[in-house]
């Protein structure tokens, strides 16, 4: 996958392409379904020696913290990890484009004449039914058709995906999921555990001091999920093939010890290797408890051995889509 971020840099090969346009935070399965839409229009476009690029455009930093910067964290995929999600989905082109006053302030058909048509030569547009873009979001499927008629590109609205009777799938969903402590929810809506990633930070050693090494990851951009200890799997992303090594982890402030911050110490089992300064991607595979405070280290200690039982066993005993991989669920569509 290519990785353009300025109309200029567009080659004559990646003009013309069947694009999948939106924000897609999270890449969850609704997002899929647009972009394989997009996809299997591409593979109907191509012609004997000639392939139709698929391409995905998207805009950084998400609309919403250009617009509400004073928000907390709310990402479920930051940039990097958006771009992972979507060259696993076969994505020929992304084009990233920085959303800023300058883009804001373009109306609907001056984005389409000047981005889609001008600066991108598009042959096809493929959106979800939900999508809105332009000035105060003016524009919408249905004024995109409007456009393609007149300047020469198809538009294909892809109906809201659901499981069975189910809600939506959408990054609201996935961060409601999340809120109330339900990363197996969270897992079928995106299609894979959701996972947290950074750099291993230096701590301050204390769990190694009790007996459990933790490797320490600040949530930076990524979204605040309910605060607790949770059963994960977690992965050096250095590595060629991530090993998914199953583990524990906490994400809180730590009251115990007087902590601030929130924060992720992930306790790896049986695993003795150096993680600092390395980037590490957590899974949350199940919800064991909230976060509290225990009297002393020696509870605390007590208590990190039972929830490391406790995740060992769920952990076992865990069905799901394995981490870092698009699940294909069965799906039906609405609207």
């Amino acid at each position: 996958m290519r990785l353009i971020r300025h109309l200029a840099d567009v080659p004559p090969e990646g003009r013309g392409a069947v694009l999948a346009l939106g924000n897609f935070d999270g890449v969850h399965l609704g997002h899929q379904a647009v972009i394989r839409q997009a996809a299997e229009i591409a593979a109907a476009h191509a012609v004997p020696h000639s392939k139709t690029p698929l391409g995905v455009l998207t805009f950084e930093p998400h609309p919403r913290s250009f617009f509400r910067p004073q928000d907390p964290a709310f990402r479920l995929t930051p940039f990097r990890i958006k771009t992972r999600h979507l060259q696993a989905l076969g994505v020929d082109y992304l084009f990233e484009l920085v959303f800023d006053a300058e883009m804001a302030a373009r109306s609907a058909e001056n984005f389409v004449e000047e981005i889609l048509v001008a600066g991108l030569g598009v042959a096809h547009v493929v959106v979800g039914y939900d999508f809105c873009f332009g000035k105060g979001r003016a524009g919408n499927a249905s004024l995109l058709t409007q456009f393609g008629g007149r300047l020469g590109f198809g538009v294909t609205s892809v109906a809201a995906a659901k499981a069975g009777d189910g809600p939506a799938y959408s990054s609201t969903l996935v961060r409601e999921q999340l809120k109330d402590g339900n990363p197996a929810a969270a897992a079928a809506t995106l299609g894979r555990p959701w996972e947290i990633e950074g750099r291993v930070e230096h701590g301050d050693a204390r769990g190694r001091q009790l007996g459990f090494p933790t490797a320490n990851v600040a949530l930076g951009e990524f979204m605040e999920p309910k605060l607790g200890v949770y059963a994960v799997m977690a992965a050096d992303d250095s590595r060629d093939s991530p090993e998914w090594i199953h583990g524990v982890a906490n994400l809180g402030r730590r009251p115990t010890v007087g902590g601030t911050r929130v924060q992720l110490e992930v306790h790896l089992f049986d695993f003795a290797g150096d993680l600092y300064g390395k980037h590490l991607r957590v899974a949350l595979i199940d919800f064991i408890r909230p976060e509290k405070k225990f009297d002393g280290l020696e509870a605390l200690k007590a208590q990190i051995a039972s929830d490391s039982a406790e995740a060992r066993q769920r952990l076992k005993t865990y069905r799901g889509p394995p981490p870092g991989q698009q699940a294909r669920h069965q799906q039906t569509h609405s609207g």
